[in-house]
C-alpha cells in the first residue's frame, strides 16, 4: 500500500488593487523562492486548526505587509505544491506544503515588508510572463488562477 503523504497548509492572497495589479514580493535570498517573487500568506499553525482562513490570512498578512484594509474572497480560486529541501532547511526530510490561494481586493493602507522578503511590486500579470515572475507552488496556482479569468 502506498505510503500517504504529509502536507502543511499555506493560504496565499492574490491581492489586486483598483488598477488590477497584483501584489508580488521579492523572494528572500536565501529562501526557496529567491530570484523570483512570492505572495502574501502563509502557513496555518497548529492551534489555528478550528479558525476561520479569513482569519488565519489576516494574520499572515498583519505579518507580512502590515495593517492594511482588504476584502478577502471567502473561496479558494486556486492551489499549488511547493516543497522546500532538507538541505534548505537543515531538516531531516523534505517540507511539502499545499497553497490554497484567496483573491483579495486591496482597500488601503501603507505596505510594510517583512524580513521574510525583500521588498515588493504591484505587477499586471499575464499568463505568459508567469515564468519570468515565480517558480514551484506559486508559479502553478498563478497559472490556474489565470486560466480561469
Amino acid at each position: 500500500m502506498p505510503k500517504k503523504d504529509f502536507y502543511q497548509v499555506s493560504l496565499k492572497i492574490i491581492l489586486k488593487n483598483s488598477q488590477d495589479e497584483i501584489l508580488i514580493l521579492n523572494g528572500h535570498p536565501q529562501g526557496s523562492f529567491a530570484g523570483f517573487y512570492d505572495l502574501p500568506g502563509g502557513r496555518i499553525d497548529k492551534e489555528e486548526f478550528t479558525l476561520p482562513f479569513e482569519q488565519i490570512i489576516k494574520r499572515e498578512i498583519a505579518e507580512e505587509i502590515g495593517e492594511i484594509k482588504l476584502i478577502i474572497g471567502s473561496k479558494p480560486v486556486a492551489m499549488g505544491r511547493h516543497l522546500i529541501s532538507a538541505n534548505k532547511t537543515g531538516a531531516s526530510q523534505d517540507i511539502h506544503i499545499l497553497y490554497l490561494f484567496f483573491e483579495a481586493q486591496f482597500i488601503s493602507g501603507q505596505i510594510n515588508i517583512s524580513q521574510e522578503h525583500d521588498g515588493f511590486v504591484w505587477q499586471r500579470l499575464s499568463e505568459k510572463d508567469l515564468d519570468q515572475f515565480f517558480v514551484s507552488g506559486i508559479l502553478e496556482g498563478m497559472k490556474m488562477y489565470l486560466s480561469g479569468h
